[in-house]
């Protein structure tokens, strides 16, 4: 089994819930919850853990500023984490492959990787636009953990 396979694996056993983390600029590291998913980068074509993230979050300034990105999820006594550099897609990080309706196709495709599920999804792209969600994308530079005996 690869490293993202492994990842994808634990993503999937409770809807792609993980805990993202990233370095402030005076050197503290910031921690929070989100849903991520393995998706293929359309940018790069190599896979990666993605998530979606409001516009205002801080992670995406600390990202802007350097931070590399660590994604962790626990699944009982087994774990995994994911670190390298991301790259952010979205209003506020535009990315010259990407326009309105890629994002729009980009951010559905984290969702549903991530374990969501949606009845109105025209009402979900109105609410990505309405609060500026960008798409998080790791690629690993590592990948630790102790694998399920």
């Amino acid at each position: 089994m690869s490293d993202l396979a492994l990842v994808q694996q634990f993503l999937n056993d409770e809807t792609g819930l993980a805990t993202v983390s990233t370095v402030q600029n005076d050197g503290r590291v910031l921690s929070s919850v989100a849903n991520c998913g393995v998706i293929t980068n359309p940018t790069t074509a190599t896979e990666c853990v993605a998530l979606v993230s409001v516009g205002s979050a801080a992670r995406l300034q600390h990202i802007r500023h350097g931070s590399e990105v660590t994604i962790a999820i626990r699944r009982g006594w087994n774990w995994v984490a994911v670190t390298g550099k991301a790259q952010l897609i979205g209003p506020d990080d535009r990315v010259d492959k990407i326009d309105s309706e890629g994002l729009r196709l980009l951010l559905r495709e984290i969702y549903i990787a991530a374990g969501g599920h949606h009845d109105d999804f025209e009402e979900y792209d109105r609410e990505m636009v309405r609060s500026k969600r960008a798409a998080i994308l790791v690629e690993p530079t590592r990948i630790i953990g102790n694998q399920p005996s």
